[in-house]
């Protein structure tokens, strides 16, 4: 496998760091939460041999300073970001790319295939927390207040209690799992790169979780787009709210929707499974 190669990316209001390895078409990977580019390292390794891996660490988080100070953020600026990337890794609309998303990098790349088309081969979107698509929406909608008030009053830690208290299962505790991969203890880059998403807690939390939620997918777009887009769930995500999410969408879209195996975070828990289903479904017709 060829070495990888880091470099940074200037766009409007952020630097971002971003990562090259592998051969073969672009595959663009989308983290979510308070993941970075590190938590992909067992899913790219998987994949290098058949793709040309691009991945980032997302605007405020990690190594991907803003300019400015921390702001709620937006789902379209995400995915021009990823739009951006995109360009940089030399993709173009005669090469298009294969776009994987998981969690809140799913929806980021649902808007990627809706604004930008022309850039993308094939979506798989994993488990979207679109929580406005699901009947129980209203639930959800006080729960994020919840955690936008604690946030305001008490700060990262209450938001992330009221965010556990709330849901199930969080999203940093799939993230924390991704980070082990399959190989027991983590090494001391994955140690390192794990103190860096736990640094990403109160940005995740505090400027992305509440707008994040709350966003919609433009429909019209999706089916108009020239992006195969497949929607997928854990087989062990059942009656999680992401879970379902995926399978609305699926049916708005009049799109295809796959199941995966283990959970929220498997891509990093059971890479060598995953990686294989989605070149499978990248292959697919």
């Amino acid at each position: 496998m060829q070495p990888t190669k880091t470099n940074t990316l200037k766009v409007p209001g952020a630097t971002l760091h971003y990562e090259i390895c592998g051969s073969g078409p672009t595959l663009l990977l989308i983290c979510g939460g308070v993941y970075d580019a590190a938590g992909y390292a067992e899913l790219g390794r998987e994949l290098a041999d058949r793709y040309t891996v691009v991945t980032y660490d997302r605007r405020g988080n990690s190594r991907s300073p803003l300019d400015g100070p921390p702001e709620s953020q937006s789902i379209e600026t995400h995915a021009d970001d990823a739009h951006r990337v995109l360009v940089e890794a030399g993709v173009t609309a005669d090469d298009p790319a294969y776009v994987f998303g998981n969690s809140s990098g799913a929806i980021i790349g649902l808007e990627l295939a809706a604004r930008h088309p022309e850039q993308v081969r094939v979506l798989v979107a994993h488990e979207p927390p679109l929580f406005e698509l699901l009947p129980d929406r209203d639930r959800w909608r006080d729960v994020v207040r919840d955690v936008e008030e604690a946030f305001a009053k008490e700060g990262t830690e209450a938001a992330m209690k009221a965010f556990a208290t709330g849901f199930d299962r969080t999203g940093h505790e799939h993230e924390e799992a991704a980070t082990h991969g399959e190989q027991g203890e983590p090494t001391p880059e994955m140690a390192e790169a794990m103190a860096r998403m736990e640094k990403n807690t109160e940005f995740f939390i505090g400027y992305e979780v509440p707008p994040f939620v709350g966003y919609l997918p433009d429909v019209d777009a999706l089916r108009a787009s020239s992006a195969r887009v497949v929607m997928v769930a854990g087989e062990e995500s059942e009656g999680q709210p992401p879970y379902r999410a995926s399978f609305v969408v699926a049916e708005q879209i009049e799109g295809r929707h796959v199941m995966f195996p283990g959970d929220h975070g498997a891509f990093g828990t059971q890479s060598k499974a995953f990686a294989a289903k989605l070149d499978e479904v990248f292959s697919s017709p």
